[in-house]
């Protein structure tokens, strides 16, 4: 049944919230102090559907794409550059008080650059119409899209690619996810979900990537083929990358947070970079000092240490295969280093922060794209004698809810 309110705030996931008893109720797509029509949204009684806007807020602007609203991947284009840069940086504050850390929060450093270089297009067959996009705001089926305006240059023939990869495996009539990320050489591109693939399928696809002028095609990471090495620039360093590679969305973004790193741990003479994936920061750091790089994503580390042995000019890299969440480096083991780095997944690094906290390493520099696990890993280091010297937040996923934060902290 329809019904008339007014929006109280934004919440952490960009709806409009109306603080009612006993419940809030989350509107997406609205704004505070906007006046909405909204409908009753079945299995949910604590969301509404917007059906109308009958009093726009000041803040509202019109989205850049077509998509937005429907498509899943963007939630605030709505919202002026102002409002939306003071709600983001929110997200950070409001995470750290409510784990009862007082932190100096410095104003968002915007890391779009020139979009995000890497994207998963998801492709589904549905009664023999073919769609390809994202997936659809709250919801399980696929919004088919011809252009994203978030993706950088670089991703120019991306979902081109991705149209054409889904047409030749539509006859296995099952759903993919494709990733696709922008590296020096080209498009280096992933296919998951095909199953196995037939010689005619891997023959079809293998001249597709040509056609597509593709660097690599893979298959869970089995190479279909390969025109070029995809490789990646790190400081002085050039890096082959493994296929599927995790690389932060831009490289506006790399660079911003990897410059925060080395300024924080500008004094140290030997660091420790967890969590290290490809090395974006183990092999800036090591112009400057040694590094003992860590993680778990053995093809990840072996292309870190391929790139460090083969770059002149770096301090020494020592590269180790560690599961970090099981078996976190110990209090013995830290206190060798000057500096420690940590940019775990979402899920934080609660087990190494433990370690951390009874270490005596003098420099911790957390990075982490969730300010909730943020704050409980910085609890952890607070009250183990830590004492937070700046927070960063970082934004290289504009318009979403998500941001980059780099904290710095010192015994």
């Amino acid at each position: 049944m329809a019904e008339r309110l007014v929006i109280d705030r934004l919440g952490h996931r960009g709806d409009g919230v109306i603080d009612r008893e006993p419940e809030p109720i989350f509107v997406a797509g609205a704004l505070p102090g906007e006046a909405v029509e909204v409908d009753n949204i079945p299995g949910h009684p604590d969301r509404r559907q917007l059906l109308r806007v009958d009093k726009p807020s000041t803040e509202r602007i019109t989205p850049i794409c077509p998509h937005f609203g429907v498509c899943g991947g963007c939630a605030m284009q709505h919202l002026d550059v102002t409002a939306y840069r003071k709600w983001k940086r929110g997200l950070v504050v409001s995470a750290l008080e409510q784990a009862g850390i007082d932190a100096p929060v410095s104003d968002l450093i915007d890391a779009h650059g020139d979009g995000r270089r890497r994207a998963v297009f998801h492709a589904r067959g549905v009664r023999d119409v073919l769609e390809v996009g994202f997936s659809a705001a709250r919801a399980h089926h696929i919004v088919a899209i011809d252009r994203c305006p978030v993706l950088a240059k670089s991703m120019d023939g991306a979902l081109k690619a991705a149209w054409a990869i889904a047409e030749v495996l539509l006859p296995a009539k099952k759903p993919l996810d494709i990733q696709a990320t922008a590296t020096d050489a080209g498009l280096d591109i992933d296919v998951r979900g095909s199953g196995p693939l037939t010689p005619p399928l891997s023959t079809a696809l293998a001249k597709l990537a040509i056609v597509q002028n593709l660097a690599r095609l893979t298959r869970h990471g089995e190479l279909i083929t390969q025109q070029r090495t995809p490789t990646m620039r790190v400081g002085k360093a050039t890096v082959s990358l493994p296929p599927a590679a995790f690389l932060q969305a831009t490289e506006a973004g790399e660079v911003t947070l990897a410059q925060l790193v080395l300024v924080a741990c500008a004094s140290a003479r030997k660091t420790a970079d967890l969590f290290a994936g490809v090395g974006p920061f183990a092999l800036r750091l090591a112009e400057h000092a040694r590094v003992f790089a860590a993680d778990d994503d053995e093809p990840a580390l072996s292309m870190l240490k391929r790139a460090a042995a083969g770059t002149a000019g770096l301090k020494p890299v020592e590269v180790k295969k560690l599961d970090l969440f099981k078996n976190p480096l110990v209090t013995e083991e830290l206190n060798d280093f000057d500096a420690v780095v940590f940019d775990p997944p979402r899920q934080g690094a609660q087990a190494q922060a433990r370690t951390l906290a009874a270490s005596k390493v003098p420099t911790v520099v957390a990075v982490s794209c969730n300010p909730a696990t943020l704050a409980r890993d910085m609890r952890l280091l607070v009250d183990g004698g830590y004492r937070p010297i700046s927070v960063t937040p970082v934004d290289q996923f504009r318009y979403s809810t998500h941001v980059e934060i780099v904290a710095r902290l010192e015994r």
